[in-house]
């Protein structure tokens, strides 16, 4: 009987740890995608504005996550790079 008790809680104590080691990934995955998406509006707000100026960055995943990842510094670099292109 007293195998039985070590037994659970060596499995609870396994099974809290696997979790942690899982937990923190997922977190930070999960904040990369939010920040995608405010990103993703981010852009979308200023195609909005840029359409009265004939302004227009493409709304794709991959500018989604540079404005995600950087923030409003990788929006400007965004508008500078598609204004040195064009």
């Amino acid at each position: 009987m007293d195998t039985n008790i070590i037994t659970y809680l060596a499995c609870i104590c396994f099974l809290f740890l696997f979790g942690r080691i899982f937990i923190v990934p997922l977190k930070k995955i999960l904040k990369l995608v939010l920040n995608s998406v405010i990103g993703g509006m981010v852009i979308f707000f200023i195609n909005v504005v840029g359409s009265n100026f004939g302004f227009h960055i493409g709304l794709n995943i991959f500018t989604s996550i540079i404005v995600g990842l950087l923030g409003l510094p990788g929006a400007v670099i965004l508008i500078i790079v598609k204004l040195l292109l064009t």
